[in-house]
């Protein structure tokens, strides 16, 4: 049986941030001693058929975990000994901030999805720099998810960024700029071009490479369009899509339905994965697909769907820590059923 399955209940009848919290304790606690060995052993599939080059890095298989996730990188190592390919980190922010009042993050179990308005809550830049510049970091590609912080106008958004590059960037893999999250005001309107022409430039002449960009799932066509003009301009490495919803699927049975916040987990799945269709077809950048993966099949359709790499959060939430190895193994069966010898035969299958 499922050890997840025993212990599920006991976490779900916490609230589900406080739940979020003591499970990060516990692979905090693991990591670095036999526990996280023994994890590594247990649930990576080593297997080069599943292995990505994607913007300059090597990934021993397509399954990240998406940020919001370890927000202030405690985590990456023992993440990566869960099985996954790669790990992003944060959203981090120039400033520590506490995020919005709780409660905040809510489970629509009836759905298997996740409400949530944390705002960006991280340790900030300079003491999330320091943690990632002195740990032992996991031999998989680590990623750095950059918002803003919530007291910063928009109109200095770009030194914003700047600041939390420059103390965080050389210490990861790739920097994610981060403009789609729902729960910081006003965040969603520098996916606009002059604005995300702005930021991205800015932390191009810092550095930043490779450097992507996570798109909201709500943007308008002509507002896709745009971004991904800027992607094309500016020699962007990725992008990432999706991020949380702030729509409302009429499906959704919870009565936490209702909260406001990102909605994020099934409901999304199908979603996200039209949206990373739209985007593998205008752009010749890897993309990265995000929303609603829980099993392989549905990491398979946003590979199929132009998806060079898979992310997920809520899944962790819902499948439990050997969520990654059973995406990896039962992927492998998806390519041999359709006659793929490597997974990077069926990115874009679809399209």
């Amino acid at each position: 049986m499922n050890l997840y399955a025993l212990v599920r209940p006991g976490l779900f009848a916490l609230p589900a941030e406080t739940a979020h919290a003591t499970g990060t304790a516990l692979l905090r606690a693991a990591q670095g001693t036999p526990i996280e060995s023994l994890a590594r052993e247990r649930l990576h599939i080593d297997d080069e058929r599943l292995s990505v080059e994607a913007f300059g890095q090597s990934f021993p298989n397509p399954v990240g975990v998406a940020a919001g996730f370890d927000k202030n990188a405690e985590i990456p190592t023992m993440l990566a000994a869960l099985g996954f390919g790669h790990v992003e980190v944060g959203g981090v922010t120039a400033e520590r901030q506490p995020g919005n009042p709780k409660p905040r993050m809510f489970r629509l179990r009836e759905d298997r999805a996740i409400v949530n308005r944390m705002g960006f809550n991280n340790h900030g830049a300079e003491a999330v720099g320091e943690r990632l510049s002195t740990a032992r970091l996991p031999d998989v590609p680590v990623g750095l998810n950059v918002g803003k912080s919530k007291s910063t106008p928009l109109d200095d958004a770009t030194a914003d960024y700047r600041y939390t590059f420059e103390r965080c960037g050389d210490a990861v893999d790739y920097t994610v700029v981060n403009v789609s999250s729902p729960n910081t005001p006003g965040l969603r309107k520098l996916q606009h071009r002059d604005a995300l022409e702005g930021i991205l430039g800015t932390l191009l002449d810092a550095g930043a490479r490779p450097l992507l960009v996570k798109l909201s799932p709500d943007l308008a066509e002509r507002a896709i369009d745009e971004a991904l003009a800027v992607v094309d301009d500016l020699d962007l490495d990725g992008v990432i899509a999706t991020n949380t919803t702030t729509s409302r699927p009429e499906s959704l049975q919870s009565p936490h339905r209702a909260e406001r916040g990102g909605l994020s987990g099934k409901p999304i799945e199908t979603v996200s994965t039209a949206f990373v269709s739209r985007v593998a077809r205008r752009t010749d950048v890897p993309v990265v697909g995000v929303g609603g993966i829980s099993d392989a099949e549905g990491a398979y359709a946003k590979i199929r769907a132009g998806a060079s790499l898979v992310q997920l959060y809520t899944a962790l939430v819902y499948e439990g820590p050997t969520v990654a190895r059973e995406i990896n193994r039962s992927l492998l069966r998806l390519l041999d059923r359709d006659g793929f010898d490597h997974v990077s035969e069926a990115v874009g299958a679809d399209l």
